[in-house]
């Protein structure tokens, strides 16, 4: 499991509180959202002059992301384009013929370029050194969603010798008051949305050269008047669960009383229909992540018996004078028995996962008002 953020400091009474209010039938929240519901946000893009994209998303909590997106030319080895175009292995891939043997180099010594290699995403989060476990987990999460669908790596192939390579900067401008998973996804979904390369002058099996006009730039997801699914970038969300209650977008004080918690990738494929529009949109599951809340990490409660126990110690304290605790009076063995808050143990019930995943990619469900929402952003 990957880790989630720092510790909450909630004492257990508060844990306790925190998830009796949401394991009940009728659950509430501490901001009084529905379970599906997401804060408010404010979304801008291109905002970050002599980049390709950018686009930033602030939280009503103050927890904001500004995301930069920078492009370069590079030159594919020959594996690397056979790995991104074709999808075949390094053993078929060493009886080709390369374009290195003519300098005398033995293709099977040189490092194998795969696609994935033409991304890379840098998270930087105030407190956190880059190779802490946070920022290195948040960027391969992050990394697989953006590779897992294929589209965008078809985006940046321009012919078996030459292909983009995408730098994705991802800066928190504030400290993480929440888990910054879907913060960074929402914000990343809408950089790339915003991206634009310069737009190819050359033929497409001769060395790239482009048009130095900016404006003829070709948008990286077309988001022409056919609106077609296929061209809108993957988003993560974050889940969690208590019981068998599912809370979308949860807060660090929900995470701390968490008893599971999911990284859930999809993407939007292509319509059913010819025209396009949001009911027709059909989403398809990428990934699926489980994070381990700060709640596995918090201490066992005290009993009911030994907090009644302090109680009475103190009533009976003469003159600021400490005296040894003794039993309380009227707590009976079922109350000495119970724990004020105890960390959950154990994982995800499969029809609770099974819960999770319709509500995120049925018609009209959590993935499609997400998306729907992002479409809306002018970029």
């Amino acid at each position: 499991m990957a880790p989630a953020n720092s510790q909450t400091l909630l004492s257990p009474a508060e844990l306790s509180y925190i998830h009796s209010s949401l394991s009940s039938s009728s659950p509430i929240r501490a901001d009084l959202r529905g379970p599906t519901q997401f804060r408010p946000l404010i979304a801008e893009t291109d905002i970050l002059p002599n980049t390709n994209g950018s686009a930033r998303v602030c939280f009503s909590d103050g927890t904001e992301a500004l995301v930069g997106i920078k492009a370069e030319v590079e030159k594919t080895s020959r594996s690397g384009a056979q790995i991104a175009a074709t999808g075949q292995s390094e053993v078929a891939m060493r009886d080709g013929d390369s374009d290195d043997e003519e300098d005398g180099s033995n293709n099977r010594q040189l490092p194998h370029r795969t696609s994935s290699d033409w991304l890379e995403i840098g998270i930087e989060l105030p407190g956190f050194r880059d190779d802490d476990s946070l920022p290195v987990f948040l960027s391969s999460t992050l990394t697989e969603s953006l590779l897992a669908s294929g589209r965008l790596m078809d985006k940046l192939y321009i012919n078996e010798r030459w292909h983009w390579r995408l730098y994705i900067d991802v800066l928190s401008l504030s400290a993480p008051l929440s888990y910054p998973l879907p913060l960074m996804s929402m914000t990343i979904h809408l950089a790339l949305l915003n991206t634009a390369l310069p737009r190819l002058t050359s033929e497409p099996s001769d060395d790239p050269l482009f048009d130095d006009d900016w404006a003829a730039a070709v948008p990286l997801y077309d988001r022409g008047a056919t609106k077609s699914p296929s061209s809108r970038p993957p988003v993560t969300l974050l889940v969690m669960t208590v019981g068998s209650n599912i809370f979308f977008d949860p807060s660090k004080e929900e995470l701390a009383a968490a008893e599971s918690a999911l990284a859930v990738s999809f993407v939007p494929q292509e319509s059913l229909t010819d025209a396009y529009d949001g009911k027709s949109m059909v989403l398809k599951l990428l990934a699926v992540r489980t994070l381990d809340p700060p709640s596995r990490s918090t201490p066992l409660g005290s009993t009911h018996a030994a907090g009644a126990a302090m109680l009475q110690s103190i009533k009976s304290m003469p003159n600021g004078t400490s005296i040894d605790s003794q039993s309380a009076q009227d707590v009976t063995p079922e109350q000495n028995r119970r724990v004020v808050w105890s960390p959950p143990r154990g994982g995800l019930r499969r029809d609770v996962l099974k819960n999770i995943l319709k509500i995120i990619l049925e018609p009209e469900g959590v993935g499609h008002e997400v998306l729907d929402g992002l479409a809306h952003v002018e970029t």
